[in-house]
């Protein structure tokens, strides 16, 4: 081998020791991702074990003296008697439970969206100034407890409430209405009330993000308002609307405060009322498993279709 060919390994080590030590240190690849081990390892543990145990629950059995439940951590011996009870649904009740929960979320969600688009446009694009004002406005509710604000909702819909005192008045109805008698309307106003705060939050961070710059370029090439709206602002916003149904959608599943509150009816429950019953009552517990089962099987459906649109979103960027 000459002599040029072996100084080329001693200049190019030189060359990367010369640049580290104007780079500074290099790390290995492992570095920075290392510390999101203990985080990881303290989820895993609040989220897997727990689940692990739910799970061992709903195929488990139930203690034939006490009424308990008696989890069954072994999977070889695990039972799926409990979710054979729950999926034969031989009187319907269920099945017509599980088509209440995904109305009321779809309309509710729907409802949240189309008022928290609204504020959270106006609010990025017209509040100037106002803007710091108008924020704390928005994030005022989460100072007021969830219990607060449901029971104020009860006393306006009271039969002698505002609401029906006003609706008379005006002669809008020839008597006040009950609308805490089990009314399908009143869980919906009440689910939009509760969490249309969590919608308008992450919509204004979407749209306050995009650049002014991209509709001035849409109203350049003839575009009107409405159409530099649709063809520009709304597609730009999409991921923020995903995100923010998934943050109220995937919670309103599983409510069932609202729904004990504003109705207490039958006729109105939800899948939510399902599992606090089944836990409130005496033998129930590995049906309530079931439920959690099966409503964390219902809320994967739209979590997974967010994650890959946002993979998506991400790739072709």
């Amino acid at each position: 081998m000459s002599a040029p060919s072996q100084a080329e390994p001693a200049r190019r080590s030189a060359r990367r020791s010369h640049r580290a030590s104007d780079e500074g240190i290099h790390y290995s690849r492992w570095f920075w991702p290392s510390f999101t081990i203990p985080a990881s390892i303290w989820l895993a543990i609040l989220f897997i074990l727990p689940l692990y145990t739910v799970i061992s629950i709903a195929f488990g059995t139930v203690d034939p003296i006490f009424r308990g439940p008696l989890p069954i951590y072994e999977p070889w011996w695990w039972s799926g008697e409990q979710f054979g009870r729950v999926l034969d649904d031989s009187f319907g009740f269920y099945r017509i439970v599980y088509i209440h929960t995904f109305e009321y979320v779809i309309v509710a969600s729907a409802l949240c969206l189309v008022l928290a688009y609204t504020v959270a446009y106006y609010v990025a694009r017209y509040g100037g100034k106002r803007k710091t004002l108008l924020l704390a406005l928005l994030i005022a509710p989460f100072f007021i407890s969830y219990l607060m604000r449901m029971l104020a909702w009860i006393n306006l819909l009271d039969s002698e409430g505002y609401i029906n005192k006003i609706l008379t008045f005006l002669h809008l109805v020839p008597h006040p209405i009950d609308w805490l008698s089990g009314r399908p309307s009143t869980v919906i106003m009440g689910l939009v009330y509760g969490y249309i705060p969590y919608m308008i939050l992450p919509l204004y961070a979407f749209l306050d993000r995009i650049d002014i710059n991209l509709l001035e370029a849409g109203r350049d090439l003839g575009a009107g308002p409405a159409r530099t709206f649709f063809r520009v602002t709304l597609p730009l916003s999409r991921p923020g609307i995903l995100a923010a149904l998934v943050i109220v959608s995937l919670p309103m599943m599983g409510d069932y405060y609202t729904n004990n509150l504003l109705s207490g009816s039958p006729k109105t429950t939800m899948l939510g009322n399902l599992i606090d019953d089944a836990v409130g009552s005496t033998g129930q517990g590995n049906k309530a498993a079931a439920f959690v089962l099966i409503l964390m099987a219902l809320v994967l459906i739209p979590m997974l279709y967010y994650m890959r649109s946002t993979a998506r979103s991400l790739l072709t960027r």
